[in-house]
């Protein structure tokens, strides 16, 4: 949830001013982050008048990334391409999959100077993780880049993540971006992608609309809620790896939903697709 304009420089001096709400920051803001302004938080804010749990969102999409890094590390998978990685907090990435295997590498790709500036400062001293800047719906701009291509070998296995990213993405055409992404990836990689979803049931899909709504009239410019064959479509012909397509807190979660789902929580899908 990360690409977006860039924040407009300080006249004179380093840093950003906190004009325009970058989606890096807004999304950091609804996983309680310290890196992000007031304007931010009333974007948030605004959301939260039509869906006051819309943290929610953030939360799952985080909580369905880390399962998925755990599962594919488990898997074998040693390579990861991440794009739109957004501001770092707990348990990026990286950390999940180093830990499971610390030979593990890591690409981060993302267009926001903030982002690129936190990133950086963050991965100083690992060996193994780097962060190219590109942008994420210009997939060819993104496999041509010097870092994803050295640091990355496409000869063998590797996951490459959408995590909560292909929302932003207002085109119809999503489907063939991603199969671009697709067909570089070698047989035997991974897909996971996470969406903003509109379920099509009259409980939830009156909020997943007015959240729309209120995301594309917000200085983050969009959020779209898409159904979810619209989504499935993006996996082209991947073999989905089970449960399939489901919202993100059913994919194998830790334990028991010990507390209904916020509503919200039904309007968020993930799945991981596998490249025969």
């Amino acid at each position: 949830m990360s690409i977006s304009a860039a924040p407009t420089p300080r006249a004179g001096g380093g840093g950003f001013h906190p004009r325009g709400a970058p989606r890096a920051r807004v999304y950091d803001a609804a996983l309680n982050g310290k890196d992000n302004y007031e304007v931010d938080r009333e974007v948030l804010a605004q959301v939260r008048t039509v869906a006051p749990q819309v943290n929610d969102l953030a939360w799952a999409n985080r909580d369905f990334l880390i399962r998925a890094c755990r599962f594919l590390a488990k898997s074998g998978i040693d390579q990861f391409l991440d794009l739109g990685s957004g501001l770092p907090t707990a348990e990026n990435t990286h950390q999940v999959v180093q830990r499971v295997n610390p030979q593990s590498r890591v690409v981060y790709v993302d267009n926001d100077p903030s982002v690129l500036v936190h990133g950086r400062a963050l991965l100083a001293g690992n060996s193994r993780t780097r962060i190219a800047e590109a942008d994420i719906f210009r997939p060819l701009e993104v496999l041509g880049n010097e870092t994803v291509r050295t640091e990355l070998d496409f000869t063998r296995p590797l996951a490459l993540f959408h995590m909560g990213t292909l929302h932003h993405y207002l085109g119809e055409d999503g489907p063939a971006l991603v199969q671009t992404y697709i067909d570089a990836l070698p047989s035997g990689s991974f897909v996971a992608i996470a969406h903003f979803h509109d379920p099509q049931t009259p409980e939830y899909s009156e909020l997943a609309r007015t959240m729309e709504e209120k995301f594309i009239h917000s200085p983050m410019g969009s959020g779209r809620f898409r159904t979810r064959d619209e989504i499935q479509a993006m996996f082209g012909d991947l073999e989905m790896v089970e449960p399939g397509l489901v919202r993100c807190d059913d994919w194998w979660p830790d334990g028991p939903h010990l507390t209904p789902l916020s509503d919200v929580r039904h309007c968020i899908v993930g799945g991981i697709g596998r490249k025969r």
